[in-house]
């Protein structure tokens, strides 16, 4: 697996919070929920995403705006209008003065806004736990991103109005597949961080996919260079300025991302994870870890698990 394929990979909804929002001007909706990664779709009419620290972006039908968190932002129909709703954590919405909404905005299955035949439609989802959200890829994304989105959003529009057995586990996929759509356009673009552009150098890419698909190989800056041709100082030099550090430093860092993910795997134990990801170890991977993530992965592992 490449590390586009593997960054793409991670995103996985469960339960995820959708909903069709139908509505008419003048309306502005404060986003305050703290969730890690939000979509907003727009099926019909436009809106404007306007951050707290940023210029305002307009999106027309068939954008999606993808939303870094946990910083708010406004979405509304013009950049001058104030905002009249506010959604808190958890999608509690209220008026500003804090007065609950939801029963006075209720549309019916997955529905949600201030006109029943509103001539603006948006759809949003959001991640909302962290462990459903690769960190590498929130790392690799700017705070807002807009991208098209079709064929995705017609398919989801169609989808989140249905209230049939299994629903969820539906939109949770198509979801899932709107964000990886849009990623992947996004990546084809060359926007992306340095590191993701590097992958096409002839050296540099064919080095970083040694790394990526054979993590527990004993690995050294040497031995790398003779796989694909060049000295130790020039791959040294060439993969620092490409990617951004050093060979090793990146392996470190791509093992103990890999590991984090594979500890949210069921039955994966320490020991069968750190050979995996080349550490002699479960206390040499514990080391590592903790000094990156904070926790032990017995702690980081429960912690994804809850």
């Amino acid at each position: 697996m490449d590390q586009l394929a593997a960054l793409l990979d991670g995103p996985r909804a469960r339960g995820a919070f959708l909903l069709r929002s139908l509505l008419t001007p003048p309306w502005s909706l404060r986003i305050e929920d703290e969730a890690p990664l939000t979509l907003a779709a727009m099926v019909r009419g436009d809106a404007w995403v306007v951050p707290d620290a940023g210029e305002p972006v307009r999106l027309a039908p068939g954008d999606v705006a993808i939303l870094r968190g946990p910083d708010p932002y406004t979405v509304a129909d013009h950049p001058a209008t104030g905002p009249q709703v506010v959604i808190h954590p958890g999608q509690r919405c209220s008026t500003l003065e804090g007065e609950p909404l939801h029963q006075a905005m209720d549309l019916g299955v997955r529905t949600w806004g201030n006109d029943p035949g509103g001539g603006t439609v948006l759809i949003t989802g959001t991640y909302q736990f962290e462990g459903e959200v690769s960190r590498r890829l929130l790392d690799a994304l700017p705070p807002l991103l807009v991208r098209s989105g079709d064929p995705v959003i017609p398919l989801l529009g169609a989808e989140i109005v249905k209230d049939e057995p299994g629903q969820e586990a539906v939109l949770d996929r198509l979801l899932d597949l709107l964000l990886i759509t849009v990623l992947r356009s996004w990546f084809a673009t060359g926007e992306a961080p340095a590191r993701y552009r590097a992958l096409g150098d002839p050296v540099v890419g064919r080095a970083m996919r040694m790394l990526q698909n054979n993590p527990a190989h004993r690995w050294t800056v040497g031995a790398l260079a003779a796989e694909v041709g060049v000295s130790r100082a020039a791959l040294a030099r060439r993969f620092t300025e490409l990617v951004g550090e050093p060979p090793m430093a990146y392996l470190t860092e791509w093992r103990l991302a890999l590991a984090a993910d594979l500890l949210r795997t069921p039955d994966a134990t320490v020991g069968s994870v750190a050979r995996k990801v080349g550490y002699g170890s479960p206390f040499a991977l514990s080391a590592a870890f903790k000094r990156v993530h904070g926790v032990s992965p017995q702690r980081y592992r429960a912690g994804a698990a809850s």
